[in-house]
C-alpha cells in the first residue's frame, strides 16, 4: 500500500467531518467529541441513523463482492472512501480477485493517517490511498492514472459522499467529469440519503449538519436517477440499500427498518 501525502497537514477537530461522524456511526474510534455530537444528534432525531449507516456499509460490500466476482472488474476507485473499516473495500475485491486494484481517496488528513496499517492488500494486487478533495476531479483522475489503466474497466464507487456536495459546487458536473474518464463496460456504484422521503426528518438532519459546518444536500429519486445518465441500471435497480441484491451478503442484521439513502449499480454503456 502506498499513500500520497496530504496538501496541508492541518486537522480541524473542533468542527465535524462526515468521515469521522460515519466512524461514529458504525463504532469505530477514530473521531472528536465534535464528530460524536453531531452524531448523537442525529440518532436521537432517528434512532435507526446507525442502522441504516451499516446498511450503507453492507450495501458497498456487496455491490463490490458482485462487481470484483460475477462481473470481473479488477480495478475500483472510491471517493469519500471514509475511515477504514474492516472488511474495507479492497479485502472484499482482493477476497474474489486477488490482482484488484483500488484507489481510495478522501479529504480528511485522519484518513491518511489511518489508512496505511488497515489497507496492506495481496501481494498481487494493490491499495492506494489518495488526500484530495472529491471537488478536484482532475487531479484525483490523474493520481489515480498511476495505478489504475482508464483504458479497461473502473467500478467508480460514490458511496454516502454526494448528499455532502451541492448543486452549487458543482455535484453533477463532478460526477460527469468522472464518468467521462471511464472506459465503456465501466460501472458506477452510487448511494444518496432520500430528499423525498419523510421531508420533516430529513430538514432537521440537514439543519443539525448545518449547524456543525457541514452541507448536506438530500435528492430526490428522480435527481438520483440522473446521475446515472449514461448508464444502465443493473437490477434490481434505484432502492433502498438492503434490497440490492440481499442474496450477496455476508452476516448482515435485518429488521425491515427503512434505509432512506438511494443505492444502485450503473454499467456505463
Amino acid at each position: 500500500m502506498t499513500a500520497v501525502p496530504p496538501a496541508a497537514a492541518g486537522l480541524d477537530t473542533g468542527t465535524p467531518h462526515p468521515a469521522r461522524v460515519y466512524d461514529w456511526f458504525l463504532g469505530g474510534t477514530d473521531h472528536y467529541a465534535a464528530d460524536a455530537e453531531l452524531g448523537q444528534q442525529l440518532v436521537a432525531l432517528d434512532a435507526s441513523t446507525k442502522y441504516c449507516a451499516q446498511h450503507n456499509r453492507w450495501f458497498m460490500q456487496r455491490a463490490t463482492r458482485h462487481l470484483a466476482g460475477t462481473t470481473g472488474i479488477r480495478q475500483f476507485l472510491d471517493l469519500g472512501s471514509g475511515i477504514p473499516t474492516e472488511p474495507n473495500l479492497h479485502r472484499v475485491a482482493q477476497s474474489a480477485a486477488p490482482e484488484a486494484r483500488v484507489v481510495y481517496v478522501d479529504n480528511d488528513p485522519i484518513v491518511l493517517a489511518h489508512a496505511e496499517p488497515l489497507m496492506a492488500g495481496t501481494a498481487t494486487g494493490a491499495s492506494t490511498f489518495l488526500h484530495a478533495d472529491v471537488r478536484e476531479p482532475d487531479r484525483i483522475l490523474e493520481l489515480a492514472a498511476s495505478v489504475l489503466d482508464f483504458d479497461e474497466p473502473v467500478a467508480l464507487s460514490l458511496i454516502a459522499l454526494l448528499h455532502f456536495v451541492s448543486d452549487e459546487d458543482g455535484a453533477r458536473e463532478i460526477v460527469a467529469r468522472l464518468v467521462d474518464a471511464l472506459a465503456p463496460g465501466s460501472h458506477l456504484v452510487l448511494s444518496q440519503m432520500a430528499g423525498d422521503w419523510n421531508p420533516e426528518r430529513t430538514d432537521r438532519a440537514v439543519q443539525m449538519y448545518q449547524a456543525g459546518g457541514v452541507t448536506l444536500v438530500p435528492r430526490s429519486r428522480e435527481e438520483v436517477l440522473r446521475l446515472f445518465d449514461g448508464f444502465e441500471l443493473l437490477e434490481p435497480g434505484l432502492v433502498w440499500p438492503p434490497d440490492w441484491r440481499p442474496e450477496l451478503g455476508v452476516a448482515e442484521v435485518r429488521d425491515g427498518t427503512e434505509v432512506p439513502l438511494y443505492a444502485g449499480v450503473g454499467r456505463k454503456r
